[in-house]
């Protein structure tokens, strides 16, 4: 194996440790809108997971899963915003 083989792993390791402390504070967030950001972030790290993935493993199909979560999650943000909103009104 020579070193540009080992850079994948590497990222994959930032990766999951961003991934738990995205979920650490997914967990403990103390409002609705930690745990959003939260989760935004977790989405974040999954599309890194699965992009750097598709490149390692030079699968098309996880670059396609990277956008869908990608769109996923803007939906998802918009969604809490317009929540928000509407419950700011009340």
């Amino acid at each position: 194996m020579n070193n540009l083989q080992y850079i994948p792993l590497v990222l994959l390791a930032i990766v999951a440790v961003a991934f738990g402390l995205s979920f650490i504070r997914f967990m403990l967030g103390p409002s609705r809108a930690d745990r959003v950001i939260a989760l935004d972030t977790l989405t974040i790290v999954a599309i890194g997971a699965a992009l750097t993935t598709g490149v390692w493993t030079r699968s098309v199909f996880l670059l396609d899963i990277g956008l869908l979560l990608a769109l996923l999650a803007f939906v998802s943000t918009v969604a809490f915003a317009y929540y928000q909103e509407r419950r700011n009104d009340r």
